[in-house]
């Protein structure tokens, strides 16, 4: 019974004190902008886009991510292909 009461008090306290304890004030609103000063051609292309509409740029990323890696695969295949390892015909092997 001790035990249980002691518990529950330290549940309290915990509930009680420690939500002040990571609450803070108020503050105006934090804005993360990329520095587009020095840059040019298709990096201040991607940098505006990440300026102005972050959820295109997301868009974009996970294309352009999904495209380059289909194009590293085909590439990657056809230099397993020219060393004479085909990974497209695979035999299945019953014992």
């Amino acid at each position: 019974m001790k035990k249980r009461w002691m518990y529950l008090v330290a549940g309290w306290v915990f509930a009680v004190f420690v939500p002040g304890l990571v609450w803070a004030e108020e503050t105006g609103a934090l804005v993360v902008v990329a520095d587009t000063r020095h840059l040019a051609g298709f990096s201040l292309f991607l940098a505006n886009l990440y300026n102005e509409n972050i959820w295109m740029f997301a868009v974009c990323s996970v294309v352009g991510t999904t495209l380059l890696g289909g194009v590293l695969g085909l590439l990657m295949d056809f230099i397993m292909l020219r060393t004479g390892l085909d990974l497209g015909k695979t035999h299945k092997v019953e014992h």
